[in-house]
């Protein structure tokens, strides 16, 4: 296995195990700048998962620590893009839909992602170059390569069918998304709305649990590489919805243009 999926991979489930702890007991919920939940457990996790990563020497992007000045990170040739938490609402909510994200940009473009969904203890994990992806049950949060052993690849739905499953945020449904569910009806599908918090979203597309992922409501490089990377190791396609190019990692500016996973 290549040696930084193995490193993200410690990373990640070191930090959801750390994230159950808070989550185990009572917290305390702070507003940021932009209005969102941020808790212990968002900082706690990032610290683990940079204990991990800045041995590697690679540069770190996280939604914990997004400071350095685009003219610095412009002449990255790659870097490690972290979401610790992704899904603060859901963890407040309580909900379990809440995951860790790791992945790995060379030049732009996703080249390896892991997602740890602590609560259910699973693991999501892929290099793109492999053309593969896996998932593996991690019991207790306890990580070993044994455990690796046990992953069983993962691959979408290609069969052409009439009904869509259309998977969608929990927690930040669009009017723009109504519009499209409403245009496939209008072609003739019927469809099955599946709503998930987090980047569970991506995991589903990756597993063939859902048929599209429409996301017409804001969304970070963090909360969305490491899924990117999945999808694009299964042969799906991560695409920007007003000009038809996948998405684009360590921009000047990190807010994600709206997008279509299928």
């Amino acid at each position: 296995m290549n040696k930084l999926l193995l490193i993200a991979i410690e990373a990640a489930v070191a930090a959801g195990a750390e994230i159950m702890q808070v989550y185990s007991g009572d917290f305390e919920v702070q507003l940021k700048d932009d209005h969102s939940p941020l808790t212990v457990a968002d900082e706690r996790a990032n610290t683990i998962i940079n204990r991990y990563l800045e041995p590697t020497s690679i540069p770190i992007i996280s939604e914990e620590n997004k400071a350095v000045d685009y003219a610095e990170r412009k002449g990255w040739t790659s870097c490690w893009m972290v979401d610790p938490l992704d899904g603060t609402k859901e963890f407040v909510k309580r909900n379990g839909e809440f995951t860790v994200n790791i992945a790995l940009i060379e030049k732009g473009k996703p080249v390896l992602g892991v997602i740890y969904v602590p609560a259910i203890e699973m693991l999501y994990y892929a290099e793109v170059k492999a053309q593969k992806a896996y998932k593996c049950e991690v019991p207790n949060h306890r990580f070993s390569e044994a455990v690796l052993e046990t992953s069983v690849a993962i691959s979408p739905e290609w069969a052409i069918k009439l009904t869509l499953r259309i998977v969608a945020s929990s927690s930040h449904q669009s009017p723009d998304t109504d519009i499209f569910i409403k245009e496939l009806k209008q072609e003739g599908y019927a469809v099955e709305l599946v709503s998930k918090g987090s980047s569970l979203k991506f995991c589903l597309m990756a597993e063939g649990a859902a048929d599209i992922y429409p996301r017409f409501a804001p969304t970070m490089e963090w909360d969305t590489a490491a899924g990117h990377a999945l999808c694009l190791a299964v042969g799906l396609e991560v695409s920007q919805v007003d000009q038809d190019k996948p998405l684009v990692y360590n921009k000047s500016n990190l807010l994600n243009p709206y997008f279509i996973v299928q």
